[in-house]
């Protein structure tokens, strides 16, 4: 069986985001997970970790789903304060050695000291743009797509050694006419080509 570790980056704010769809994606991914064989732990961005205790959960995992509201064009305070605690912690420690340069070796380059090799994650994003922003010369991201606009993101984890997976997305989460029962389909989707294909 192959642990995954999901990762709950929401934020609170009343009356605008007070996690109840970010909670439905963690609800879904968990059921999808153990119903195909998968060991299932939880970390939660906003709540009083321990960040040792939760560097043996990133020990723990062989996949990440890290499950978040876009705020302001990246993760929410609070889930960069928990990446940031957890994976220092990690120094040495599961999570890093370094950032992979050597004076003794010139071919090692910035970004190689990873000590999460052979691990993969997953973004799962829920955004109030329109997907049309993406991948859109017009568009507000300037041509950028979905991954492209997320680099931060991607690179953080990328530096720890771990690999991408297909990420999933959802938009215009205040319009109003969201149909959250196709979404879930679509993630469900992406979850099987990510965790079983």
């Amino acid at each position: 069986m192959k642990n995954v570790l999901i990762i709950n980056g929401h934020q609170y704010y009343p009356n605008i985001a007070e996690g109840k769809l970010t909670q439905m994606y963690v609800d879904t991914a968990e059921s999808f997970l153990k119903t195909n064989g998968f060991n299932v732990k939880h970390a939660k961005a906003e709540s009083d970790y321990n960040p040792l205790e939760e560097v043996e959960k990133f020990k723990w995992a062989d996949f990440f789903i890290i499950q978040y509201p876009v705020y302001w064009m990246g993760t929410p305070w609070m889930m960069k304060k928990y990446i940031d605690e957890v994976f220092s912690a990690g120094t040495n420690n599961g999570i890093y050695a370094n950032d992979g340069r050597s004076r003794s070796d010139a071919s090692k380059r910035y970004g190689s000291g990873g000590l999460m090799q052979g691990k993969q994650y997953m973004l799962s994003l829920t955004y109030n743009c329109p997907s049309s922003e993406f991948s859109n010369k017009a568009g507000f991201f300037d041509g950028l797509s979905l991954d492209e606009a997320n680099i931060a993101t991607h690179k953080t984890w990328q530096f720890c050694g771990a690999k991408p997976m297909q990420t999933y997305s959802v938009h215009d989460i205040f319009k109003g006419d969201l149909n959250i029962e196709m979404e879930k389909v679509k993630f469900i989707d992406i979850l099987s080509k990510n965790f079983l294909g």
